[in-house]
């Protein structure tokens, strides 16, 4: 038998969207969580192992502790804005279990072991880049320094690097993630509002060729290597799948890319089409119209795609691989076919300007799309977008968020401060959803998908939320307005 495991995406801000596959991980203005999908692999791998994932099953750190007292070997899957809490969590863990063996994966130890290694003293080793293979070799009794991808600290506390461990090729030979929803998660608690409730995450692929500056995923932990599922084994798991969890009413293929090559993706419709689902993906602004029709008819509702910006420079700065032009003839084709689209905008991005949040603004009005999300730029480490921002002192500071967990502006570009993108993060929002023709479909869209009582709880969350920060920004511009009538009756 293997080391009991409990692998664990761990409690953090409330509402917080996770680290384990959230792909800008922070507190949402309307709840939501994403699949820790990452995690599903090597428990699918280990007899006796557990998923635990502790914020959508509202788990708290004592729970949590209590419940990690069990297991021999922990795994914990650790983000950029989730760093100190989980270094916490992980010495709350080893007091209440001394034997327990602490190993910390994600992004972070990726892209700084070392780092992790001396900041928390209760890791007993960390898993680089793709972990799967590494955390069950260990597990199942193979010495620490012969392990591929694993960086510890040996007997004289010299921290030692073992080689890297190859990228995953053969897909098909992983366990299939839904069948660990199915044994330690709760389904119904994964709400994410663009998404017909319940529903189910899962990976066809993995990594991305795309070279984007911003992304987080291919540049620390999936790589640009693109690898393919079978059509057979994905039709397989998804016929599975809608066997055992009858009541889902949608199925999400989270790929970082997942219609990134025309002809596999049109075979797998092809394996689809009779299994009649529904189910949404990722998609790029590059896909045929050819490809979406086939995705159209075997059952596809919806595409979450990152525009990011309304501004050709800045597109070209962050190695988009996209245009203006190819986004707006991408939306026409989708919304000729039916297919709605989620559309994810960043602003503060390389060479952003009030223009061009202007632009990008404008921009989305015209494209018409069913959703958006705006973001805050982020600049991850490991990335080639925190180079960029590390080397030409925009980093104000390290923090992504507050107190609560919320996204703020961590960089300053001249002429663009962080209060400034923030505010238009707001505006964006209001503009936005505040039109006639974009409220009126959201309200019949939760009519037609009979989801009335949600919409009516996720906005009241919303407008709480808004109006807690206009209340703030008008507190701020009247402390700021002070300080300048103080200031100027002084040097009267």
């Amino acid at each position: 038998m293997p080391l009991k495991t409990l692998l664990l995406n761990p409690p953090s801000f409330e509402n917080f969207d996770g680290g384990a596959s959230s792909r800008w991980p922070a507190t949402r203005e309307i709840e939501s969580y994403w699949y820790p999908v990452w995690l599903a692999y090597p428990a699918g791998m280990l007899e006796g192992s557990r998923l635990l994932d502790a914020p959508p099953h509202h788990i708290s750190a004592d729970e949590t502790i209590q419940i990690a007292k069990d297991y021999e070997f922990l795994v914990l899957f650790t983000s950029t804005v989730g760093w100190s809490g989980d270094h916490g969590l992980a010495r709350a863990i080893k007091a209440a279990n001394p034997k327990i063996k602490i190993c910390f994966v994600g992004p972070p130890v990726t892209t700084d072991p070392d780092r992790a290694l001396n900041e928390c003293e209760v890791i007993d080793f960390i898993c680089r880049r793709e972990f799967d293979f590494t955390v069950v070799e260990y597990a199942n009794g193979k010495p620490i320094n012969e392990i591929l991808g694993l960086s510890y600290k040996d007997a004289n506390g010299v921290i030692q690097h073992n080689p890297d461990r190859p990228q995953v090729e053969d897909l098909d030979a992983m366990p299939w993630a839904t069948k660990i929803y199915k044994r330690d998660m709760d389904v119904t608690r994964y709400n994410v509002p663009f998404l017909l409730h319940p529903y189910i995450s899962l990976y066809s692929t993995r990594g991305c060729p795309a070279q984007c500056t911003f992304c987080l995923w291919p540049q620390t932990l999936s790589g640009h290597a693109w690898r393919k599922r079978s059509t057979d084994d994905v039709a397989a798991e998804m016929k599975w799948a809608k066997e055992n969890f009858p009541h889902v009413k949608e199925f999400f293929f989270d790929d970082d890319t997942f219609n990134i090559q025309s002809a596999r993706t049109i075979e797998l419709c092809e394996k689809l089409k009779p299994l009649g689902l529904t189910w949404s993906c990722t998609s790029r602004v590059t896909t045929s119209y050819e490809t979406l029709k086939a995705m159209k008819e075997a059952g596809c509702r919806l595409l979450i795609v990152g525009f990011e910006s309304g501004d050709p420079q800045i597109l070209k700065n962050i190695k988009k691989g996209a245009t203006v032009e190819k986004a707006r003839e991408f939306v026409k084709n989708c919304h000729d076919l039916g297919l709605v689209i989620h559309a994810d905008f960043i602003l503060g991005l390389p060479g952003e300007t009030k223009e061009s949040i202007r632009n990008t603004i404008n921009f989305a009005k015209t494209l018409d799309c069913e959703t958006i999300q705006v973001s805050v730029a982020h600049a991850y480490p490991g990335t080639e977008f925190y180079d960029f921002a590390k080397k030409g002192g925009f980093i104000t500071n390290e923090n992504m968020q507050d107190s609560g967990g919320h996204q703020m502006a961590h960089i300053e570009y001249p002429g663009l401060p962080t209060e400034y993108v923030m505010e238009q993060v707001h505006r964006f929002y209001d503009e936005y959803y505040f039109r006639p023709k974009a409220a009126f479909r959201v309200v019949w869209k939760a009519i037609v998908n009979r989801d009335v009582p949600r919409l009516y709880v996720e906005a009241k969350s919303f407008m709480k939320l808004r109006a807690q920060r206009n209340k703030a920004a008008r507190a701020k511009a009247e402390e700021k307005a002070l300080k300048a009538q103080e200031s100027v009756s002084m040097n009267a």
